[in-house]
């Protein structure tokens, strides 16, 4: 749920102790959460203690005292671990509330990531809730990616009664949101909430970015939704008979009646060197609308966008191809060697091949092979009989499906920052 065109945009605030380049996994969230809510029409703000601009589009504020290695946080916390609570302690978090309530002004939704459940700047802690306490404007999401009262490391810092009661005190008015069900369980039982009550929205990935997919390897990952399908298959041949195209158009037929979302890539054009190869390619077309499979087969060079109608992919591309399939297939009937089967091996790609003696020299036992002869239903029982049975194969589809950011932020947390700040406004 993103901000209609023309409507008011929510003003979102991300607060924690530092922010990127300083290091660290909750700092690396954060700055997704910022890019990717500014990129989908939120008004995006950051508030840390140290951390540098974010980009475009984002506002960076700096509050020194939020930093847990400030010089005055850090001598209040060598009190706190001796079980002290000083009268510098008060006054530090007297000045944090009031620069917080300054930083708040105008701000619909303040997500505070970690400072709420972990020990790391108590001041902060005790100052979030004096500013809730005294009924902020801003909607509190308390963001819990660490909680200190259920980790043996932390919990010998750790003394009955505030400020450390307060890691486990719900904020008045405040919004939990946990990385996992196990941090939902855990913080249920330390604030007395019903696990209902604490939304798990988990940390993700973007496979764009961690594959360094090339412009042109994105847009094909974008606008064939690579990332959702069941099995992607990948057949890097131009469009010649002897690459026998059209057997593999029947395995993909035969995948889709057994209830596969799968996508077959064709990568080359026509043979440059024989002209019935167009012919050929003709007759491909037909077979594939016969089949029904229109969008479930794709022949790169006829994909118009970014890269042209009729483009060849260049080596990057291609080199992205291979880490964007989920399975190489090659239905060939003669061949003199196998480059593909070179490139799946290094991209650690499953591959399914005729059995030529070209591609056995290559790839020994480490290849799947299946007769010329053999009905295309049963090559299609082997590819998803095999992929099923490799748990890793498993995993990266679940990452896919379930961990991508760009899912994660469209359905999970911009709706949920949007129902905060309707209700700022209701």
């Amino acid at each position: 749920m993103t901000p209609a065109r023309g409507a008011r945009r929510p003003r979102i605030l991300l607060l924690h102790y530092t922010g990127p380049p300083v290091v660290g996994g909750v700092e690396a969230v954060l700055a997704r959460h910022a890019r990717l809510l500014a990129r989908d029409g939120f008004d995006m703000h950051v508030l840390v203690g140290r951390g540098e601009s974010l980009g475009d589009g984002i506002g960076l504020h700096h509050l020194a005292l939020l930093d847990s290695r400030h010089p005055r946080v850090l001598a209040a916390s060598r009190d706190l671990e001796e079980g002290r609570v000083t009268p510098a302690f008060t006054a530090l978090s007297a000045r944090i509330r009031d620069a917080l309530e300054e930083s708040l002004a105008g701000i619909d939704v303040c997500v505070v990531h970690n400072a709420l459940t972990l020990h790391k700047n108590l001041a902060l802690t005790a100052a979030l809730h004096q500013v809730a306490a005294r009924g902020s404007r801003a909607r509190i999401v308390a963001w819990c990616h660490d909680l200190a009262w259920t980790n043996p490391q932390y919990r010998p810092h750790l003394y009955p009664g505030a400020p450390w009661s307060l890691l486990q005190t719900p904020l008045s008015g405040g919004v939990y949101v946990a990385v996992s069900r196990h941090r939902q369980r855990e913080l249920s039982a330390r604030l007395g909430l019903p696990s209902g009550a604490i939304e798990v929205i988990p940390n993700g990935i973007d496979p764009g970015a961690f594959f360094h997919l090339s412009r042109a390897g994105r847009w094909l990952a974008a606008t064939l939704r690579l990332w959702e399908q069941e099995v992607v298959l990948l057949l890097p041949a131009r469009v010649t008979r002897r690459k026998q195209i059209e057997y593999a158009l029947r395995v993909v037929s035969a995948m889709v009646r057994r209830g596969s979302a799968v996508r077959l890539l064709v990568t080359g054009p026509p043979g440059a060197h024989n002209p019935r190869n167009r012919e050929y390619l003709q007759e491909l077309q037909a077979l594939r609308r016969r089949l029904g499979l229109d969008g479930r087969v794709v022949f790169c060079a006829e994909l118009p966008g970014p890269l042209g109608r009729g483009f060849a992919l260049s080596d990057r591309t291609m080199a992205d191809l291979y880490f964007l399939a989920d399975a190489l297939l090659l239905p060939s009937r003669e061949e003199g060697f196998g480059l593909p089967l070179l490139e799946a091996g290094l991209a650690r790609l499953p591959a399914f091949t005729t059995d030529l003696a070209p591609f056995r020299d290559i790839g020994g036992d480490a290849i799947h092979t299946f007769a010329l002869g053999d009905p295309p239903a049963r090559v299609a029982a082997m590819i998803l009989g095999t992929l099923m049975e490799e748990k890793r194969y498993r995993l990266r589809r679940r990452v896919l499906g379930a961990y991508a950011w760009d899912s994660i932020i469209q359905e999970r947390i911009a709706p949920l920052l949007a129902r905060q700040a309707a209700a700022v406004h209701a």
